[in-house]
């Protein structure tokens, strides 16, 4: 497993910029891609009413495999997208209710691809990715942020934290 990196892909569209991105740099790297909308993962539920959706498998699996974990999500109102948002939160679930599993998270990496319609975007839009790795003892990375309004067949598209 040493060194094995996948980037987990949370977009609303199969076939949006940030799938193509993700395609990209994953046919030119050979880093797998989970895509978070192939999952059912519900909402955080304090009462736990949810451990028999994907997420408890899916994450389990990701932590068993992987070493680094690369977030690509396109840039909704200012944030992650909504599906990318509620893995972020069921991350609770290995502090609560799975924390042997949470545990394993220590020691892993963890990056960013973003995507929007401009060129930069503030350094703020980072910051649950940081706080988030650093409160479950991952290291953070970097990130890479792409403008989905140049991209086209030339752009070369690369990930400088790996």
């Amino acid at each position: 497993m040493e060194g094995k990196k996948v980037i987990i892909l949370g977009s609303s569209r199969k076939n949006g910029n940030t799938t193509k991105i993700v395609d990209e740099i994953s046919k030119d790297t050979g880093i797998d891609v989970i895509d978070l909308s192939d999952y059912n993962i519900s909402y955080y539920d304090y009462e736990s009413k949810n451990r028999e959706d994907d997420f408890l498998p899916l994450i389990k699996g990701i932590i068993e495999k992987y070493d680094t974990l690369i977030f690509a999500t396109p840039i909704y109102w200012y944030n992650m997208s909504g599906i990318m948002k509620v893995f972020f939160d069921r991350i609770s679930d290995l502090i609560r209710i799975e924390k042997e599993t949470g545990r394993k998270l220590r020691g892993k990496k963890i990056g960013v691809i973003s995507n929007s319609h401009d060129n930069e975007i503030e350094e703020s839009f980072y910051i649950p990715f940081k706080k988030s790795a650093d409160y479950l003892g991952m290291e953070y990375l970097g990130h890479a942020h792409f403008n989905a309004n140049i991209l086209n067949q030339t752009t070369k598209i690369e990930l400088t934290f790996i």
